[in-house]
């Protein structure tokens, strides 16, 4: 499986659930070799506990699957183009 599929699978499936359930949404809006960057949107958008998600949630579900991999967190309303909405 490549690390892509395996980001969007553990954020389905561990971090898209808790994040919809404080009312946000989770976009993935690009990976490379070096960085995944991920977008918080809805209730999340600019909500200041967004860096205890990345610290607490993001951060490992993602180093879980690849630990190589930085992790760029953005968040705000306007959903950054071409991002692909994760639901669990």
């Amino acid at each position: 499986m490549e690390p892509r599929d395996k980001i969007v699978k553990s954020c389905r499936e561990l971090v898209a659930p808790l994040v919809g359930a404080d009312g946000g949404e989770l976009y993935l809006v690009s990976v490379t070799s070096d960085d995944v960057h991920i977008h918080l949107a809805g209730a999340c958008a600019g909500c200041p506990g967004a860096a205890l998600t990345k610290e607490h949630l993001l951060g490992p579900a993602i180093s879980a699957v690849a630990p190589k991999i930085a992790l760029t967190l953005t968040t705000g309303w306007r959903v950054p183009p071409g991002a692909e909405k994760i639901v669990p």
